[in-house]
């Protein structure tokens, strides 16, 4: 099974994904939001998938520091704006694997998915 697994590299919740995976022999690809910037098809793909109210992490620091501006009226095209302009705050991990996608880490959820 290829699956591609997108996030922060130090974020802790990553961290503990990508050890899960070594550690179950499940080979992933890795995309750098820091380096490689989040992409709008992608967004716009998860969002139909899993809905842009999981997608969005609103209990961070970067959504918090926004404007009031910002956080209020938000809608689909809105939150993906808004994880273009900052992926930070895009829930993490993403993973997309044959049969869908995962957002955030959750090891019984995991194991009955992918493995």
């Amino acid at each position: 099974m290829t699956i591609h697994l997108y996030g922060i590299p130090n974020c802790d919740t990553v961290k503990k994904a990508r050890k899960w995976l070594d550690t179950n022999g499940i080979d992933y690809g890795f995309h750098d939001y820091k380096k490689e910037g989040a992409d709008a098809g992608k967004l716009a793909a998860w969002a139909d998938a899993v809905g842009w109210e999981v997608l969005l992490n609103k209990r961070g620091t970067t959504f918090r520091k926004l404007s009031d501006a910002d956080k209020t009226d938000i809608d689909r095209a809105k939150a993906i704006d808004l994880m273009l302009q900052h992926p930070s705050m895009i829930k993490r991990p993403v993973v997309e694997h044959p049969g869908g996608v995962l957002v955030g880490f959750s090891e019984s959820e995991w194991d009955l998915v992918l493995c």
